[in-house]
């Protein structure tokens, strides 16, 4: 819907890399790239510098909203879906067209990944409370760079995309989107 590359990728060479140069996206834990392009799309669309994200949970904790508000009107909302329940219920309601987000982050795990299954956990199987709160002390105390300030990404958008406004940068990181005809087939998945 913002006609720009806000999901762009870059590809590190770990070998140039030193200790010193991790760094992470905007965001308190490692999926906080909502945070990062809304303050972004707020910035570039509307002019408006956004300091702090304020989450508003919804159904639950895993399921929040973020919208951005000019002149008394939403001009912006993106929800954090996390956990397959959560997916499933904003793939209905996208179905009846009842689903209004401009963007939506999309996790499987519930809490995020620093939650996910493939963390550590305590004997019972459930997650360890106290390993996770560590993770996230940790995350965070890792510097933050925006990616439009990374040299490597400024560097492929030069070389390889033809700069930042060029035909290539169109073609290869901007979509649009439109309804897709539902065919009946045994394969269909019903959610």
């Amino acid at each position: 819907k913002f006609g720009a590359d806000l999901s762009f990728c870059c590809f590190l060479r770990f070998d140039d890399m030193k200790e010193g140069d991790v760094v992470r996206h905007d965001g308190k834990r490692s999926d906080g790239y909502l945070e990062h392009i809304f303050k972004y799309a707020a910035k570039e669309l509307f002019g408006m510098e956004v300091k702090e994200i304020t989450y508003k949970a919804l159904k639950n904790k895993d399921f929040q909203e973020v919208t951005l508000e000019k002149d008394g009107e939403t001009v912006l909302r993106f929800a954090a879906a996390y956990g397959f329940r959560n997916i499933q219920n904003m793939v209905l309601k996208m179905k009846k067209g009842k689903f209004l987000y401009h963007f939506v982050e999309v996790l499987a795990c519930p809490g995020g990944c620093l939650n996910g299954k493939g963390q550590a956990q305590t004997e019972d199987g459930k997650p360890d409370k106290a390993l996770l709160n560590q993770m996230e002390e940790v995350y965070a105390a890792i510097p933050v760079r925006l990616p439009e300030t990374n040299v490597h990404v400024q560097k492929m958008y030069q070389d390889w995309l033809e700069g930042m406004d060029s035909k290539k940068v169109q073609e290869t990181l901007h979509t649009t989107y439109s309804a897709v005809n539902q065919t009946a087939s045994s394969l269909d998945i019903k959610w």
